[in-house]
């Protein structure tokens, strides 16, 4: 009796468990349905859209990437090349502070800490005249160094909280095969770090695909132009159209959906094991 009384309370606890879970889930993810919803109604204003769509209509979706196709295409070669930017800079500089720890390692990994607290437009107005005078403002490989700004402190604290834990048994055996430091740094640690790397990798990414300040104060021309700054001044052009706006965004959408989906499971491993060193 004492097992069947204590497995019927267990069962109600995971019954409302589920349900509050539901509850939330449905929450957070309602705004996500609203915008593929109102994508899906051409032609209806905010007041008269349905809570479920009638017809399929994709013309929204035809509009939005007429306009705002060469947009995302350019989001997608910024983002790609900060995360190639971040892990270039960001690998080496978390090795040397997990291998070698140099004196004021704590001290620099502190301040790397730090920078992730500076507003973004503080960092965006002060590099302004900078690109001004190196002729980086309105450029792609501005844009890129500026969004691998965002992701590098990141992606340096968590390399080394996961390179911390590599037993250095592993690297001294590699040197003693002869393998130099550049060596042991791409056959060996690099292959023990995927999961790190991919990691700091996405977050770059997405702090990159949804950059929205250094695109606005770094571009004063349409030559260079994300996705952010498209929808922000479609949004202004279609103020009235919500459909071909929600189109946009939906679009816009996909990729970090995508990624996040494909890669889940290396974040979660990535993430527990820098934050359980």
């Amino acid at each position: 009796m004492t097992p069947v009384a204590a497995t019927a309370p267990r069962t109600r606890r995971s019954y409302a468990d589920i349900a509050i879970g539901t509850a939330v889930l449905a929450v957070l993810l309602f705004p996500l349905y609203w915008m593929v919803n109102t994508a899906l109604q051409p032609g209806s204003g905010m007041a008269e859209l349905a809570w479920f769509p009638r017809t399929l209509d994709l013309g929204n979706f035809a509009r939005a990437w007429e306009s705002q196709g060469a947009n995302l295409v350019t989001s997608m070669l910024v983002a790609l090349g900060a995360v190639a930017v971040c892990l270039a800079v960001a690998t080496p500089a978390a090795y040397a502070l997990a291998r070698f720890r140099p004196p004021g390692a704590r001290a620099v990994v502190f301040a790397t800490l730090i920078t992730q607290m500076v507003p973004g437009i503080v960092v965006a107005n002060a590099i302004y005249n900078a690109y001004v005078d190196l002729d980086l403002v309105n450029s792609y490989l501005g844009l890129i160094l500026a969004d691998a700004s965002l992701g590098i402190p990141f992606t340096i604290i968590l390399l080394r909280a996961f390179m911390v834990s590599i037993p250095g048994e592993v690297v001294e055996a590699a040197m003693v095969d002869g393998a130099g430091r550049l060596r042991v740094l791409i056959g060996v640690v690099l292959p023990m770090s995927r999961n790190a790397l991919i990691t700091g990798g996405l977050f770059t990414f997405l702090f990159a695909w949804s950059d929205f300040l250094f695109a606005l104060t770094l571009n004063t021309t349409d030559d260079v132009k994300p996705v952010t700054l498209g929808i922000y001044e479609y949004i202004g052009a279609h103020v009235g159209d919500w459909g071909a706006v929600m189109a946009v965004a939906t679009l816009s959408s996909i990729p970090a959906a995508v990624l996040l989906v494909v890669a889940q499971k290396y974040v979660a491993a990535g993430i527990s094991a820098g934050s359980g060193k």
